[in-house]
């Protein structure tokens, strides 16, 4: 039977990609899922997509968090797609977005591989809630 301490962490990776500035979202999604008891790496501003990839990739996310707010989503998200795929990553990672995106992009990024866009007015419980239930089960020993 597992307890609470033989279960690794939820690792997430919340990331600023392209030109959005605005991150006061980002560290108050960083900061609960902190206090949830989740592992967070908050990537910092302006991050290239490959950036994005490269950090989620060598710090074995669990989940990708990506907020946007530039309107560029529809063609920075499906590049951090493809290159998580390049790396097999993509399997096995839980994509969030989060921003101010249209019903019809919301849409093509699920198509695209996005497990669920939180928009404003999403609680964080509902967030943190999501991740717990949505997250890929890793072995704890690794």
């Amino acid at each position: 039977m597992d307890t609470k301490e033989d279960q690794r962490a939820i690792r997430c990776l919340v990331a600023k990609v392209g030109l959005d500035g605005h991150d006061r979202g980002a560290h108050v999604i960083s900061r609960a899922f902190r206090d949830a008891g989740f592992e967070v790496i908050y990537s910092g501003l302006h991050r290239a997509p490959e950036e994005i990839v490269q950090a989620a990739v060598q710090e074995d996310v669990d989940v990708l968090g990506i907020s946007i707010l530039s309107g560029a989503h529809d063609a920075l998200v499906p590049e951090i797609i493809d290159g998580l795929k390049q790396y097999d990553a993509f399997e096995d990672t839980l994509i969030l977005v989060g921003g101010i995106i249209p019903d019809d992009d919301e849409r093509d990024l699920k198509e695209l591989g996005v497990t669920q866009v939180f928009g404003p007015g999403a609680s964080m419980e509902e967030m943190i809630e999501f991740v717990r239930e949505n997250a890929p089960e890793r072995d704890p020993s690794v």
